[in-house]
C-alpha cells in the first residue's frame, strides 16, 4: 500500500505553496524516532540523489508519484511574441515530470489504478 503524507488544511485551502521547510516538517512529524537533524539529513540526502541522477542523464522514477527526465532541446531561432523580432534560443536541457496515474487519481479523487508502474 502506497503511503502519501496529506496537506496540511491551511496550504489546501488557501492554495499556498508548500515549501522546503513545509516538507521537512513533513519528514520530522512522520518519523518520531528521529531528530530534527536527522529529518534534515535525510531531506537532503534525498533531494542530493535525485538531482544527482539528473545530472547524470538517469531518469528519476518515485512509484506512485512520477517521473523526472531531462530533455536536451536544440539551438533554434524563435520570435519575441512583442515585436516578432527573430531571436536565437540556445540549445539546453530542460527538466520535464509525468505523473503517475495513481498521483493523477488521488488528485483527482478517483481510485487509484491498482498495477501502478511508474
Amino acid at each position: 500500500m502506497t503511503s502519501f503524507v496529506e496537506t496540511p488544511p491551511k496550504a489546501a485551502a488557501t492554495g499556498k505553496t508548500t515549501t522546503r521547510v513545509e516538507l521537512l516538517d513533513a519528514v520530522y512529524n512522520a518519523c518520531p524516532s528521529l531528530s530534527r537533524a536527522q529529518a534534515r539529513e535525510l531531506f537532503e540526502m534525498t533531494l542530493e540523489e535525485i538531482v544527482g541522477a539528473l545530472l547524470r542523464d538517469d531518469p528519476v522514477k518515485l512509484r506512485a508519484f512520477g517521473a523526472f527526465n531531462l530533455r536536451a532541446k536544440r539551438e533554434r531561432i524563435g520570435r519575441n511574441p512583442r515585436n516578432g523580432v527573430a531571436a536565437k534560443i540556445d540549445a539546453r536541457k530542460v527538466l520535464t515530470f509525468k505523473a503517475s496515474p495513481t498521483l493523477i487519481a488521488r488528485v483527482n479523487g478517483w481510485t487509484a489504478p491498482a498495477d501502478d508502474e511508474d
